[in-house]
């Protein structure tokens, strides 16, 4: 589900250290860490989450244990966050994280997670926007877990109106073209909206017979996930008021006279 694992960010300025993303405390992960530090005789000070899943927040008590005057900041996701022996500081929407002299301003991107945030660095016109986009692949919306894709789908238009020309990922290479890439999810979305419709009026009613038919052929460890991205599609056409559910079974709403 990660690819090749976590990319996390490490910013050293003054001599402080910003580290952008917990990582899941892998101890070789530490250790690259530490010798960072020990390289630019630095010491860290942040550490910021950008969401609860675990690939990024798991790590968070390692980090704490080994820096024990790190402070912990994220947007609260409260059932999630007190999984990890921290004390976290809350951040909002507009809030800036200081690096040095140097800010990142926080912007909230919900749809993946609701407490997804990504940290906006207007100079550079750079966006660390972990997983708002995963290039060369779509972002799982996990909607029985707090996933909403209309929310997503708002949060990538919100990263595009920014003018970022230089998107870094929490999986996956650096992106120089953000606005295509931002084009290239939105129309990802738009043309899995219309398999999941094209396959409700083909009689296929329920998450799983939908799921089967949309991505046949796919390996079953990843069908969950899957069924995940359906539901998320169903969820956003109820909303909507284009489809209806009963019983598990979904159905496309007749318009009347």
């Amino acid at each position: 589900m990660t690819g090749r694992g976590n990319n996390t960010y490490l910013l050293i300025a003054d001599g402080e250290a910003t580290l952008i993303d917990a990582g899941v405390g892998a101890p070789s992960h530490l250790t690259l860490i530490a010798d960072a530090l020990a390289e630019h005789d630095a010491k860290l000070t942040t550490v910021v989450v950008t969401h609860a899943h675990s690939d990024h927040v798991s790590g968070a008590s390692a980090l704490a244990a080994a820096y024990p005057s790190a402070r912990f900041l994220k947007m609260p996701w409260p059932e999630r966050d007190r999984q990890q022996q921290v004390r976290w500081y809350p951040l909002a929407d507009g809030d800036l994280v200081h690096v040095g002299g140097d800010t990142l301003q926080v912007v909230h991107t919900p749809g993946h997670a609701p407490d997804h945030i990504a940290l906006w660095h207007a100079p550079s016109r750079t966006i660390f926007a972990a997983d708002l986009i995963v290039p060369g692949a779509s972002v799982m919306i996990p909607s029985t877990r707090g996933g909403n894709l209309a929310a997503y789908l708002a949060s990538l238009d919100r990263v595009r109106q920014l003018g970022a020309e230089r998107l870094l990922p929490a999986h996956g290479a650096e992106v120089t073209d953000v606005d295509a890439s931002v084009r290239v999810a939105i129309a990802h979305r738009v043309q899995r909206e219309r398999q999941v419709l094209e396959t409700l009026d083909a009689g296929h009613d329920t998450v799983p017979e939908i799921t089967q038919t949309i991505y046949d052929g796919l390996s079953p460890a990843r069908l969950p996930a899957a069924a995940e991205n359906v539901r998320a599609h169903l969820e956003k056409l109820r909303n909507e008021g284009t489809v209806c559910e009963d019983k598990d079974r979904w159905r496309r709403v007749t318009a009347r006279n």
